[in-house]
């Protein structure tokens, strides 16, 4: 498993991996991007962000870096930087397959990304990710999956991916939605040969939105590595968009709401890596004081009383408006 190479690492922040979700395309479901992105969001504008917070997240210890197809040109971005810095060895990169990036390169698209997770677009979306990462690609997971998920009942597929797993590549997935729970238990449920397919999970998991920790922690318990990803909920756990009592423990600590978010997440013992998606190096720092918060009984017991029902989580996440 490419995350041994994390065990391995010393620094506080090497369970923090770094997602490009926010800034491998202009568009995206957090708010105030018109304060924290440039007024040019163009290709070459969105590179050099990337690159400024790849250089950033792994100078402060992020090993971890997290892409998609569907991220616009994010898995173009971090090939170029991994290219560019050759000494750079020690990353573990992972990215996903099964959703297109439809959004041409605009914040007002009518439609940004489409979900198909046929065998058909897993070969073509491979062989674009291929293309660009190469031998750097260290984990390749099935995006959103469902517990109706076509992914988990496609025979072929499922060969397809273990010759990928077999090849050197670790296959895994992630899950959205009301229903992380039961999509992570199905999967994890999908063998091939009598050994389990799927060695990663990535999930949904915050303040707000706990309701896949039990599936988690038995993905944990049987090898499964976990990636924690939205522990700030999409920006609501972060600045000034973070409920008061997420913003009176930063205050206690001396730091900001999106570190108490990252540090709730962090203490869960199953919790692998939990992604940062800041889109400024400022951000970034915030967050990576995550690991200095002690989160003693009082202060999870006043952040448990934020935990919303799935159903209103993910219906409120899906009114998010792209900018």
């Amino acid at each position: 498993m490419p995350f041994a190479r994390l065990n391995r690492a010393t620094t506080p922040t090497s369970h923090i991996g770094l997602g490009l979700a926010a800034v491998g395309r202009p568009g995206y479901i957090t708010p105030h991007r018109d304060r924290d992105l440039p007024a040019d969001r163009g290709v070459d504008a969105m590179r050099a962000r990337t690159h400024e917070l790849l250089d950033a997240a792994y100078a402060q210890g992020v090993r971890y870096f997290d892409a998609a197809r569907s991220y616009g040109r994010a898995e173009e971005f971090l090939a170029g930087w991994l290219t560019a810095r050759p000494e750079v060895t020690d990353v573990v990169v992972g990215s996903k397959w099964g959703y297109t990036y439809t959004g041409d390169w605009r914040v007002d698209a009518e439609e940004h990304e489409v979900k198909d997770h046929s065998l058909a677009t897993f070969e073509r979306q491979y062989a674009e990710t291929a293309g660009l990462l190469g031998d750097r690609l260290d984990l390749y997971q099935v995006h959103s999956v469902t517990a109706d998920s076509p992914a988990l009942g496609d025979k072929d597929l499922h060969a397809r991916l273990a010759e990928l797993a077999a090849s050197g590549t670790t296959v895994g997935f992630s899950a959205s939605g009301p229903g992380q729970a039961d999509a992570i238990r199905a999967a994890l449920a999908v063998t091939v040969d009598g050994e389990p397919l799927f060695r990663t999970v990535q999930a949904t998991y915050n303040a707000l939105e706990t309701s896949a920790g039990a599936a988690l922690a038995e993905a944990h318990d049987a090898g499964v590595t976990v990636i924690v990803k939205e522990a700030m909920a999409n920006g609501r756990l972060a600045g000034t968009e973070a409920p008061a009592v997420v913003r009176e423990i930063g205050a206690e600590a001396g730091l900001d709401a999106d570190a108490v978010a990252l540090a709730h997440v962090l203490r869960r013992p199953w919790a692998g890596v939990v992604l940062s998606g800041a889109a400024t190096v400022t951000q970034l720092a915030a967050n990576l004081h995550a690991p200095l918060l002690d989160l003693d009984p009082d202060r999870l017991d006043r952040l448990a009383a934020l935990v919303e029902e799935p159903e209103a989580y993910w219906r409120h996440r899906a009114s998010l408006p792209w900018s």
